[in-house]
């Protein structure tokens, strides 16, 4: 069924009305045809009839309604969505990628096992000795050490 041969309320009437009385105003009809048209309008059943009756009129009248969208235009939305996605994430990567930033090295700092070391050299000082402090303490600087070392070869690539 076409959406011109739907039929309307008072509503579309009403608008279609307020239309007419402004081309009234603006001197496009004169008052006799004016008069015709409201009862037409008022006589009016279905949308083709109203779009019949402003159709030689500029700017606002009664137009029909735009159609809803089906599922083929949905679907048409998000493919055209996904693919939009694509590209951000595409350019995403490759703006990380210029950037230098790599998702495996994430974090900042010290290796995890230094400052475990840490906690275990003083839990030694405080519990095992001071032979165990010492041990502890040569471990503790040569993991500092690599660990300096390591960043120092990762950052300059």
């Amino acid at each position: 069924m076409d959406r011109n041969d739907l039929r309307i309320g008072d509503a579309e009437r009403e608008q279609t009305m307020a239309a007419l009385r402004e081309h009234f105003a603006q001197g496009r009809l004169t008052h006799e045809e004016l008069e015709e048209r409201l009862d037409r309008t008022l006589a009016a059943k279905t949308a083709r009839d109203l779009v019949s009756i402003t159709a030689d009129l500029p700017g606002p009248g009664y137009h029909t309604p735009t159609p809803q969208p089906d599922m083929g235009d949905w679907r048409a939305a998000m493919h055209a969505h996904r693919q939009q996605m694509q590209e951000m994430r595409r350019a995403h990567r490759d703006m990380r990628h210029h950037w230098g930033h790599h998702p495996w090295r994430r974090h900042r700092g010290p290796h995890p096992i230094v400052p475990l070391l840490f906690v275990a050299m003083m839990l030694g000082l405080f519990f095992g000795g001071f032979g165990v402090f010492k041990v502890l303490l040569v471990v503790w600087v040569a993991a500092v050490v690599v660990s300096v070392v390591r960043r120092r070869f990762h950052d300059r690539r």
